[in-house]
């Protein structure tokens, strides 16, 4: 057999061995992030033998990452549980956690669940919600592709405003899945998601037409700042149509800070 081949075999072995690795890593991981600690604690650094060089190309790292924040994110949401930190719990349906990519670039935040989404428990899936999917669109992506959630995450009664305390309750399990997720840019929608995240009183018609930054109270590592877009919720536009433009204007904006080029149709 030429020295040629046996490099050849050598290689394909190596990977198929770090692959191996790989996939049982990650499952003991996913155990230690799930709290079955019982396999120990899992050192990073010993998982391959420090001679050997770890071959992974650019999509499974992002593929590995994307999979560790779900599990981050599904067990967030598995402490939230019945969350009974405000009087809001006693008139919703279901809790509207959030959906979408775990690793996204972008994500979208609004006030709160109307009377569709405390239904159904998923987050703009009424007629403000049809209107962010045809923006989402617009930008060359599908919903898949992004996160989005609220400020809060059960219905007002009547759709009225969030109180304070409300959104003091309920606001750092928001901060904890920005964090987890770590976006290029957030894009605020409306007038309560974008005073929440950047803690101004001032109108949005004076946040929106700039970028500003947003920093996660809470931390799963490294302290993170985000740009935030500000611009007019998705259910103001079905009342004033006329300001699609102005909100495309700055969705051009989420584009450019995502690093993102909307698609030719």
């Amino acid at each position: 057999m030429s020295d040629d081949k046996v490099k050849c075999n050598d290689v394909f072995f190596f990977n198929d061995l770090v692959d191996v690795i790989t996939d049982l890593r990650n499952y003991l991981v996913s155990q230690n992030f799930l709290g079955l600690d019982y396999y120990g604690p899992i050192n990073n650094s010993l998982w391959l033998p420090p001679q050997m060089p770890v071959i992974m190309d650019e999509s499974k790292k992002i593929h590995e990452a994307r999979y560790s924040k779900a599990i981050l994110l599904e067990r967030l949401r598995k402490r939230i549980g019945d969350c009974q930190k405000c009087r809001l719990s006693e008139t919703r349906i279901n809790l509207v956690f959030g959906e979408g990519n775990p690793g996204a670039d972008i994500v979208f935040v609004g006030e709160g669940p109307g009377r569709e989404e405390d239904i159904q428990g998923r987050p703009f899936v009424g007629a403000a919600g049809g209107l962010l999917d045809n923006m989402i669109r617009a930008m060359g992506l599908e919903r898949k592709d992004v996160y989005i959630g609220n400020i809060i995450k059960c219905r007002p009664p009547g759709n009225r405003n969030p109180a304070d305390d409300e959104i003091s309750a309920c606001f750092p399990y928001l901060e904890e899945q920005l964090a987890i997720i770590s976006p290029k840019v957030i894009c605020a929608l409306g007038k309560f998601a974008a005073q929440t995240l950047l803690n101004t009183k001032v109108p949005i018609s004076r946040l929106r037409g700039r970028v500003h930054s947003y920093t996660p109270s809470v931390s799963t590592g490294e302290r993170i700042s985000i740009p935030v877009v500000s611009t007019y919720h998705p259910a103001y536009l079905l009342r004033n149509p006329g300001q699609k433009k102005v909100v495309w204007d700055d969705l051009k904006v989420v584009m450019e800070l995502a690093g993102i080029v909307k698609k030719r149709r």
